[in-house]
């Protein structure tokens, strides 16, 4: 589930509400149901795919009737959907486990975006991944060093002497 908000970006409620026929393991894309009950399909990376395969194969139960990904594995409610409650407990316990405190659904999330941004993809494309009805939301992953300003400005004012006008 974690893999899925790193490096799929997706909300917590969309990997909670993943079913197992929105994965295609061949093409390596997830289609997922976001706010709104907007339909988008995100290609996510090959590592997510292997973990899925091994959590499938392992870890999920076999012969379960919800369509859910994702499912509680232990106690009285095994075999169910994960629910919000039960995800934000796990991350909790696993934050306790490792130490890592800061680490939340959202912020796993948040950190896809960023990177993305960061490695300099199309603000179009982020912004269609990751499912925002906003411009302004996508916008706000982007986080430009002075070095990355000055090296636009170098390359806009070389292509606008390049072309003649000035």
């Amino acid at each position: 589930m974690a893999l899925a908000m790193l490096l799929g970006g997706l909300r917590s409620a969309e990997v909670r509400g993943l079913k197992l026929a929105d994965v295609d393991m061949g093409a390596r894309r997830l289609r997922v149901i976001g706010k709104g009950n907007k339909e988008r399909v995100v290609p996510v990376d090959a590592t997510f795919f292997t973990e899925l395969t091994a959590y499938l194969r392992l870890e999920r139960p076999t012969g379960l009737k919800t369509a859910e990904c994702f499912v509680v594995l232990r106690g009285p409610t095994a075999g169910a959907p994960v629910s919000e409650a039960g995800l934000r407990s796990l991350f909790r316990r696993h934050r306790q486990l490792s130490g890592a405190l800061r680490v939340r659904p959202h912020r796993l999330r948040h950190t896809y975006g960023t990177e993305l941004a960061a490695a300099g993809i199309d603000l179009l494309a982020l912004r269609e991944l990751m499912g925002h009805a906003n411009p302004e939301t996508t916008a706000a992953y982007v986080h430009l060093s002075v070095e990355q300003l000055a090296a636009e400005y170098a390359a806009a004012r070389f292509r606008q002497s390049a072309g003649g006008s000035r």
